[in-house]
């Protein structure tokens, strides 16, 4: 589970770096998608990858009042 969430932040980064460059004075389409569905899919691949990391956490979260 927790190489999962590594492999998506390590997607979710990509993604970025990719909107970044579409996005810029070079920008334009890649393959057809604008830089917004690649700031989109980084959104949701970090997203995705806090989902992981908190199901994967075994219990370890804290309590009130202790």
């Amino acid at each position: 589970m927790e190489n999962l969430a590594k492999a998506l932040v390590g997607l979710a980064a990509l993604s970025f770096v990719v909107g970044v460059i579409v996005a810029g004075p070079m920008g334009g389409d890649i393959l057809g998608y604008p830089a917004e569905s690649f700031s989109r899919a980084c959104s949701n691949m970090a997203l995705l990858a806090i989902a992981l990391m908190l199901m994967g956490s075994k219990g370890q979260a804290a309590t009130p009042g202790a």
